[in-house]
């Protein structure tokens, strides 16, 4: 670890709430949190994570019709409304798409809703509620997050999370399950009533699923804590690990950090850094 670049350290403020996106962020390189929590320096959202923020504004939409209307010609006209917020948003311009890059940008997030059917027929879902904002304390963290989708089932109340990226090799599936579990953890904090199941929906791909328990919830809300404990040490005394990794190729601030522009360096030489990685262009390499 070294210290910031100006070669100077000062407390920082810990944030109000840790969501399950921030505790990601800081678990996999605490200088990035920093950046981008803190520093509030910008961390744009990618092509990929436009598509997911496209296909769960329509997938939103839909669980919250009538079950009835919930159909694939429904989710068609409801993505031909939603394109325009999309298509003229900043972070979407940003990408600067070329004609036919944009239409597989759509083609990949229509993919992605209509892949819903794959894992299940949102007409026969119960839907509680979609969006559903939670803020609760979790193992003493202070907890904020939105679940896609909170689901009665025949057994009781389900989790339900999206997901347009690539479902995880079997052994990074607990991993994956975590963030699902905290937003059980929440609802159960906030309101007593405690999830019977918590799923993630690999749209297209496979539904991971897993029953609620107490040793599930544990490893989660302990991985949490964790977490933020860490990050209390680390807004006190002002110092942020680097962990340079392959994640650093995609990182928006490597062009600033001496650690993650040598990792990236060394990976495109080693010929171990895709060749879309942003930071190759960012870094002219």
């Amino acid at each position: 670890m070294t210290d910031l670049p100006d070669g100077t350290l000062s407390a920082a403020s810990l944030p109000r709430f840790f969501s399950p996106s921030a505790a990601s962020t800081y678990d996999k390189c605490p200088r990035r949190w920093k950046h981008r929590y803190i520093d509030k320096l910008p961390d744009p959202p990618g092509e990929a994570a436009l598509v997911g923020t496209f296909s769960h504004r329509v997938l939103e939409l839909l669980c919250g019709e009538e079950p009835s209307l919930r159909t694939i010609d429904r989710a068609r006209k409801l993505a031909r409304d939603v394109w325009p917020s999309i298509s003229t948003h900043r972070d979407y311009q940003a990408l600067d798409l070329e004609p036919e890059a944009e239409r597989e940008f759509r083609w990949k997030s229509w993919r992605a809703i209509e892949g819903l059917w794959g894992l299940e027929d949102p007409a026969l879902v119960d839907v509680r509620a979609t969006e559903q904002r939670l803020t609760a304390e979790v193992a003493g963290v202070p907890f904020r997050g939105i679940v896609d989708r909170m689901d009665n089932s025949d057994t009781g109340l389900a989790i339900t999370d999206y997901k347009s990226g690539k479902a995880p090799r079997p052994n990074r599936r607990s991993e994956a399950l975590s963030q699902v579990f905290l937003y059980a953890a929440a609802v159960e904090a906030d309101t007593g009533e405690r999830p019977v199941q918590v799923r993630l929906l690999y749209l297209g791909q496979e539904a991971i699923e897993e029953t609620v328990t107490d040793e599930g919830l544990d490893e989660a809300t302990g991985g949490l804590a964790s977490s933020w404990a860490s990050l209390e040490t680390d807004c006190s005394s002002g110092r942020f690990e680097v962990r340079p990794g392959p994640l650093c190729g995609w990182c928006p601030y490597v062009d600033t950090c001496q650690e993650g522009r040598s990792e990236v360096v060394r990976r495109v030489e080693a010929g171990r850094m895709r060749q879309d990685a942003p930071a190759r262009a960012a870094l002219g390499i």
